[in-house]
This record gives C-alpha cells, sequence and structure tokens, in this order.
C-alpha cells in the first residue's frame, strides 16, 4: 500500500554545507523498516527543508512518535543538535516564503456558478507589515519603538535608559531651596514695582468725583466688615476694586420656577362643543307655530 503523498514533502534541496555532520544514533538491531543512519540523516536533511517535524517524517516514511522517541535515546547528543540546526534553517526557509508571499501575493482561483473562470493575485498587508516591524522595528514598530524584545535587549534597553537619565540630570544646573525662594522673592519684588509705576497711570484717568467715590465706597466697606468680624476669608470675598463690576452686590435672581406640566390626555379641545354660549345665558327658543300630531298637548 503506497502512501498518499503529502504536499509538505515538496521541498528545495539543501546547500551543502549548512547542516552540521552527526553521528546517527546507534541502535541494538539494525532493522530495514528502522531508523536506520540513513533515514536518519534523510530526516534531518528533510526537516531542514519543510521546518515540520510531521512532514520530514512523511518523507522517510516514519512517526513522529518514532522520532521523538529516537531523539531521547543514549548517544542522540549529536542527532539533537542536528535536529536543532535544521530546525533553524527550516524557520529561514519558513521566512523566506512569506516574505515572497508578502511581495508577490498568492494567486486564487475564481469561481462563478461553479465554473473556474480566471485567477488573481491576493496581497495580505498584514503580513507586509508584521514582517517589517520584525524585520525593522525601529523603523515600522507602533509608536516608535522596538517590539519582541529578548531579555538580553530589555536589559540593554533598562542600562541605556539608566545612563541617559543620569546625563540629563548632570547637564541640569544644581538650584539649592535657598535660590528658589530667592528667585520667587524677586518676581514678587517686580510685581510690587509694576504696581506702583501703574498707579498714576490709573490715577489720571479717573475724576475726582469717581475718586472721592470710591474712597467713601471703602470707608463704609470697612465699617461693615468691621461690624461683621468678617474674617480674611469674607474680606477677599467681599473685595471690591477698579475691577469690580456694578452689580456685585446685586442679591442673587429668584430661580425661574419650571413650567407645569401638562397632560395631553386632558388638553382641553381647541374649538368650544356645539351650544357653547361663552358664560353668556342661553338665549330663548322661538316661539312654535307648527304642529304636529307627534307634538305634546296638540289641539287641533
Amino acid at each position: 500500500m503506497t502512501r498518499k503523498k503529502d504536499p509538505r514533502t515538496a521541498r528545495l534541496p539543501v546547500p551543502l554545507g549548512e547542516l552540521p555532520p552527526f553521528t546517527p544514533v546507534p541502535r541494538r538491531c539494525n532493522r530495514h523498516d528502522g531508523w536506520t543512519p540513513e533515514r536518519q540523516r534523510g530526516f534531518i536533511e528533510a526537516l531542514a527543508d519543510t521546518g515540520s517535524v510531521e512532514a520530514a517524517c512523511k518523507a522517510v516514511d516514519m512517526s513522529s512518535v518514532g522520532a521523538y522517541h529516537l531523539r531521547r535515546q543514549p548517544g542522540a547528543e549529536e542527532f539533537r543538535a542536528a535536529w536543532e540546526a535544521a530546525l533553524q534553517l527550516g524557520v529561514q526557509r519558513v521566512e523566506d516564503v512569506v516574505m515572497d508571499r508578502a511581495l508577490n501575493g498568492v494567486e486564487e482561483p475564481l469561481y462563478s456558478y461553479g465554473k473556474l473562470i480566471g485567477t488573481r493575485t491576493r496581497y495580505n498587508d498584514r503580513l507586509l507589515m508584521f514582517i517589517l516591524r520584525n524585520r525593522a522595528p525601529e523603523r515600522f514598530a507602533a509608536g516608535g519603538g522596538p517590539r519582541g524584545l529578548n531579555a538580553v535587549s530589555q536589559m540593554q534597553l533598562d542600562r541605556l535608559k539608566k545612563q541617559w537619565r543620569k546625563e540629563w540630570e548632570a547637564e541640569q544646573p544644581n538650584v539649592t531651596a535657598e535660590e528658589v525662594r530667592a528667585s520667587i522673592d524677586r518676581k514678587i519684588e517686580d510685581i510690587r514695582r509694576r504696581i506702583q509705576r501703574e498707579r498714576p497711570e490709573r490715577r489720571a484717568v479717573l475724576s475726582e468725583e469717581t475718586l472721592a467715590a470710591f474712597a467713601r465706597f471703602a470707608q463704609l466697606r470697612d465699617r461693615d466688615l468691621a461690624a461683621a468680624g468678617a474674617d480674611d476669608r469674607t474680606r477677599k470675598m467681599v473685595g471690591g476694586g477698579h475691577s469690580t463690576p456694578t452689580d456685585f452686590y446685586d442679591p442673587p435672581a429668584p430661580p425661574a420656577l419650571p413650567a407645569p406640566e401638562r397632560d395631553d390626555e386632558q388638553e382641553p379641545p381647541r374649538h368650544p362643543p356645539e351650544g357653547y354660549s361663552y358664560g353668556k345665558p342661553k338665549p330663548a327658543p322661538p316661539p312654535k307655530t307648527v304642529w304636529t300630531l307627534k307634538d305634546d298637548n296638540f289641539d287641533p
């Protein structure tokens, strides 16, 4: 019985010199259908070509369970090393295949009503960005930073950050607390001097009557605050200066009452009913001049 051909076994040959030479795992009995030295070498070559243990086992007509069992046997040190080297080559070939698909796309058939009408090439932009972010993380990684750092790279990055922090702190001027207080005092003194320079200009704009009214206001304000025993917070709240608006001391406006809710079901009709007299007495009906047999008190 022949096995069905696995498409994963269709592979390109590995160039000579890429696979390390190794001594096959010794077996107690050499069976023609077992892991012979030729099958072991063929398995390593197929593993380097495909990057898949399952496909490599099918290439040599063996099972993956037997391959892992052979890997654990005594004297399989070189076989395990060749296994790891073959997987690395297999991963490189997988990367080449992925890069080819990202750049050249994949040809897909097009069907219409169950019939093949042509083909089209589909490009995978996500696959291309994934490759770029891993090949050049400093240029294409999200946020402009590297992604997928291993432990060594992360340690180097942390060490560089500490070094950069020390260099930045060394460049900063060494300022003491006394110097900070002195700087604040200088700024406050500059503000006071500016106010003193602007005082004549403010006084020249106002008339004598306005200045006298303001002095009287300040006198009355201080008297009321002293009588009420106001604290500093109340004095600051009362304030009163050239920038105080005229309605600053007006009482607050009463809040507007909400509009009454109207029930649509009880809303009176827009037009009065028939016979509505708008509060006026209803006029008396005119005297009856025509009688019929159905009328009451009919007297012919």
